[in-house]
């Protein structure tokens, strides 16, 4: 006899039922959440330019190389993990976005569809702040099988311009209704868990960010500046409602944590403990640990042994670290609500207001200080520290009562004196951590530098050889397959030598 299959039971032989093609747009949403704020947030691009910016020293194998510019800088390699995470991410959210407009599987699902859009405009600024000039109109495509397979690369400019006009679309979104069968995102929100108005003080939040950051190219500052401090307004109003991703625990590892665990790649910096010391600022006493894991309180002690940028050894379990790098639990700051407060101060201080610039700088510095502690606190109970025997703490938590009389006995004469500097100087520090801020500390360099503000010393002498790295190299991926990219990388030098658009570069 002949045996066979019936057509319905071949249809089914490749059919895998554990591993769906079609998800609803609010699963698709707990997924970019995680991959924004674990790989592009605080993952690489944090990793390096922490270094980049001084706030750590790479002390081994790819980050020393990168602190002592030798080929990390601007090889394709360095950020290609990233670079392909980014655009993956983008995809992800462009299929929830698709999924609920019209015409999609979950048509009149807004306010979900207002969530992806708020999070694909931080992933494009992410993308293009880092990258300069990118792929982005004709890449991450949401279907299976792109048609564009070498997308063009889009003008920064462009990008910026499609940013801004996402985060208006999706406060607009954000304030209408998930109408769909398949409902609400509910806790697939891992910020927010669906409370839309939180999510539109989001998008208002990072509408002050970039607002700020085209201040160069902006055709009437002063306007832009006053928009600066609205957009603040209609943000977060406290720390609980800032965009931080607190997901993790002692097996979702916080990505500085997770890097350092395994790696053991970075060490503190003389840089930034130097700014510390010359403020006198009691954040000095709780943010370094030596090769013992115990707290360092200061320079007079013996154990205090800070890594010098740019002529240190290649080594590990030598010089101190930061306490950040133990905080296995600290949140990842998709946009803290300190930040928010020093992009007010500054914008004030621009439009020379400073009485009432001073006043929301010390809500800033108090908010930061909070948030220091915060992840000093994450890493004094670390629980794959505390298996080892965990930290040793040697001095007292900073108290909102002693961050105010900083601010009063050291802070204000500084600031007094030369109040925008002081100002960035206070947000460059508050974004030293373990909440991925050091890219926004980046950003902000770069930016300043474009309009002729030297406020921020960076101690590595490698800059001063024209070794600064001005962006991130594109990622190799690409680099090797898209011949727009291929020709726009070059040699890898340009990470050297161009300025993305808005710090005065042409890409």
């Amino acid at each position: 006899g002949l045996y066979g299959c019936s057509e319905d039971i071949m249809n089914k032989i490749n059919d895998d039922p554990y591993h769906a093609e079609d998800v609803p747009a609010r699963t698709i949403l707990a997924d970019v959440i995680t991959s924004t704020a674990f790989y592009n947030v605080g993952g690489d691009l944090s990793t390096y330019t922490s270094v980049y910016i001084e706030h750590e020293v790479g002390t081994h194998n790819q980050l020393y190389r990168a602190e002592h510019r030798d080929g990390e800088p601007m090889l394709a390699s360095t950020f290609n993990n990233v670079w392909e995470n980014l655009y993956a991410t983008l995809k992800n959210a462009k299929i929830a976005v698709q999924k609920c407009s019209e015409g999609g599987s979950q048509e009149g699902n807004d306010v979900t569809r207002g969530m992806a859009e708020v999070m694909i405009a931080l992933n494009s600024a992410i993308l293009t702040d880092m990258f300069g000039d990118i792929p982005w109109t004709e890449a991450a495509e949401p279907v299976k099988l792109p048609k564009i397979l070498n997308p063009k690369i889009d003008k920064q400019e462009d990008v910026y311009e499609g940013i801004l006009s996402l985060l208006d679309e999706a406060i607009t979104h954000l304030q209408g209704e998930d109408a769909h069968v398949t409902g609400p995102v509910g806790n697939n929100d891992l910020l927010y868990s669906g409370d839309t108005e939180l999510w539109i003080k989001f998008a208002n939040g990072l509408k002050a960010r970039y607002t700020m950051r085209l201040l160069k190219h902006s055709a009437n500052a002063q306007s832009d500046l006053q928009k600066v401090i609205q957009y603040v307004d209609d943000s977060f109003q406290s720390a609980e409602e800032q965009a931080a991703f607190n997901i993790y625990s002692a097996t979702n590892l916080n990505p500085l944590f997770d890097f350092q665990w395994s790696r053991d790649g970075l060490a503190a910096s003389q840089s930034m403990a130097d700014k510390l010391i010359e403020r006198n600022d009691p954040r000095l006493r709780r943010v370094f640990v030596d090769a013992d894991w115990v707290q360092v309180g200061g320079p007079s002690e013996e154990n205090f042994f800070m890594a010098p940028n740019g002529l240190n050894e290649e080594i590990q379990y030598y010089y101190n670290t930061s306490i950040f790098v133990y905080s296995q639990t600290a949140s990842t700051q998709l946009l803290s609500y300190h930040e928010l407060l020093f992009l007010k101060a500054e914008a004030l201080c621009r439009l020379q207001r400073f009485e009432n610039a001073k006043s929301v700088l010390k809500d800033a510095v108090i908010a930061a200080i909070a948030n220091t502690e915060a992840s000093v606190a994450a890493a004094m109970n670390a629980p794959a520290v505390m298996e080892w025997g965990g930290l040793e703490e040697t001095t007292d938590a900073i108290t909102p009562k002693e961050a105010s009389e900083y601010f009063d006995t050291n802070v204000e004469p500084l600031f007094e004196a030369n109040p925008l500097k002081e100002t960035m100087i206070q947000k460059y520090i508050a974004f030293f951590g373990a909440s991925g801020e050091s890219p926004e500390a980046y950003n902000d360099y770069r930016r300043m530098r474009a309009l002729g503000e030297n406020f921020i010393e960076l101690k590595n002498p490698n800059n001063a050889k024209n070794l600064f790295p001005l962006r991130c190299p594109y990622g190799v991926s690409d680099v090797t397959a898209n011949p727009n990219v291929e020709q726009a990388y070059g040699n890898g030098q340009y990470v050297y030598t161009e300025n993305v658009w808005w710090a005065g570069g042409s890409r």
